[in-house]
């Protein structure tokens, strides 16, 4: 007689874990882009993140998930350290939701009464309806909740056998500390939370474990999950390994306060909520009160947290200029050379962080008066702040050069070149801004809105590139036809892309308020690239 079958254990696993992908896939699709715009906007205080980010996982189910689109974000600088510690904070709160649904519908109810079909309904629906986006996705989810309960019915099956032939109240007692180690380790392996508390409520529900040990579990899954947002964070930026180090110090430190208070957490659960009688609901209640615990200690202590995280991950102070930061504004020609020279090398970073924002293939060589331009100076990753600070610095030796004496034709034609500046300035900025927009645009499953994608990177592209080549070409006369012509290929592209929109529109190809929002990408989109045209065409003059 098999005592345990290791086989079906394993695959229960990973029919649970192709179940919980499933699902996570599906709702995303579902939801288009509700999530990642509900996790960026509507994060402005502390609250608000803890709310969003405890909404959006109870609603995708994996924390990982929304702890590494934060990442992103802060990464990005769209969101603040500060914020997004609460929206991880939240998170955690929310991925308890998995283990009540596991707890009450996985223990209560014969399984394949329920799973089987959910699996059958939903497999005939993938292929059905594969032609209907939004139904094919509805399928998906009803076929990845009957692989998440099946694989559980496979791992509890399993192991009913061992249990009844082996009293594991025999064993040697290792300490909770094992236990710990134990979910640490599961869910660093198998790179779920949601998997181990599976896998946890099994094995309790099974007697192989008693409820302390499981609880002990809990609290090692909970460590466990912060690896994957660890990984994400290595040799990134300072800002993401801020953001990474705070959701370790939050499960960490909440384990290390909520260990010796065990006996009182298993009262309050045990005696005060009645469930004594009923470990594996037990075990979710736990942790629930596990992360609510670490929330009502952590929360107030953000700002300290955040403060201290950034004097240990430090940002490095970037050096964007090239020309104005050795030359003296006292000798008017050389500085308005300078300053000249160093818009132009605003222009070039500008494009290089829009392309690289907006994913686009980068140059390998981007020329400013013959100089190869790799990056910056330090080799570090551009970020808007740095484009920011750039621009300051370009203004304040503006300033200093407007402080000395200098003649009426010197001031006459420095005006051109700070105004070109603010264009870039302005321009990079409205790009920065309609990043989400437009990559919203691209996860709709439209093939007109696909297609529109498409089109506001072709222009990038080529905005880029007529750039690059201004910027290689400085007094070559041909330039300034090139300008023209590409001057007039950006109002071509804004009317094709409104014609464009008209058909698409009168042909029920797209709904009409997606065109207004294309409209309103597109308006805005235009208005960058004359404004970066006409700057080009000042800077060649």
């Amino acid at each position: 007689m098999q005592l345990f079958d290791e086989w079906k254990f394993l695959a229960g696993l990973g029919i649970f874990l192709f179940g919980m992908f499933m699902m996570e896939e599906s709702i995303k699709l579902l939801a288009g882009r509700s999530f990642k715009t509900m996790i960026r906007r509507y994060t402005g205080t502390r609250v608000k993140g803890l709310i969003t980010g405890l909404v959006s996982t109870a609603i995708l189910q994996s924390s990982s998930a929304v702890s590494l689109m934060v990442l992103a974000f802060v990464g990005a600088g769209l969101m603040t350290l500060v914020n997004a510690v609460a929206v991880i904070m939240g998170a955690m709160v929310g991925t308890t939701l998995t283990a009540w649904i596991v707890a009450v519908f996985g223990f209560k109810f014969k399984i394949d009464a329920f799973a089987l079909p959910l699996i059958g309904i939903g497999g005939l629906g993938l292929i059905v309806l594969s032609k209907a986006g939004r139904y094919v996705n509805l399928s998906k989810l009803c076929a990845a909740f009957g692989f998440l309960f099946l694989g559980l019915d496979f791992m509890k099956t399993s192991i009913e056998d061992l249990t009844a032939v082996v009293d594991f109240s025999s064993l040697p007692d290792l300490g909770l500390w094992i236990y710990v180690l134990a979910g640490v380790l599961l869910t660093a392996v198998m790179q779920s939370s949601s998997a181990t508390i599976a896998v946890i409520l099994t094995t309790l529900f099974s007697g192989i474990i008693d409820f302390s040990q499981g609880a002990a579990m809990v609290i090692g899954a909970n460590i466990g999950t912060t690896v994957t947002i660890l990984i994400g964070a290595v040799a990134s930026i300072p800002a993401k390994k801020q953001t990474a180090v705070s959701s370790l110090v939050f499960n960490l430190g909440t384990a290390l306060v909520i260990l010796p208070a065990m006996p009182v957490m298993f009262w309050i659960i045990n005696d005060l909520f009645g469930l004594a009688d009923n470990p594996v609901l037990g075990i979710a209640a736990f942790h629930t009160l596990f992360n609510l615990t670490g929330v009502i200690l952590f929360f107030p202590a953000i700002p300290v947290l955040a403060r201290y995280l950034e004097g240990m991950f430090l940002e490095k102070q970037t050096v964007l200029t090239r020309y104005i930061l050795n030359t003296s504004p006292e000798v008017p020609e050389a500085a308005l050379a300078a300053l000249r020279m160093e818009v132009l090398n605003q222009l070039s970073l500008s494009l290089e962080y829009v392309a690289r924002r907006y994913g686009l293939a980068p140059r390998r060589k981007n020329r400013v008066s013959g100089q190869v331009l790799k990056g910056t100076p330090s080799g570090n990753t551009i970020h808007y702040h740095d484009l920011d600070s750039l621009h300051a610095e370009i203004f304040a030796f503006y300033a200093r050069i407007q402080a000395h004496e200098i003649d009426e034709q010197e001031a006459i034609q420095m005006e051109p070149v700070i105004r070109s500046s603010r264009s870039i300035m302005n321009a990079a900025r409205n790009f920065y801004d309609l990043f989400s927009e437009i990559d919203d645009i691209g996860m709709e499953d439209n093939p007109f809105m696909i297609s529109s994608y498409q089109d506001f990177r072709n222009r990038l592209k080529g905005l880029r590139d007529i750039a690059s080549l201004v910027t290689g070409a400085l007094g070559d006369e041909s330039i300034k036809d090139v300008l023209d012509l590409f001057f007039a290929e950006v109002e071509d592209a804004d009317k094709r892309f409104i014609s464009s929109c008209s058909h698409a529109v009168a042909a029920g190809k797209v709904r009409a308020n997606d065109v207004t929002r294309l409209l309103m990408v597109n308006r805005l989109f235009t208005q960058s690239n004359r404004m970066l045209v006409l700057s080009m065409q000042a800077l060649t003059r």
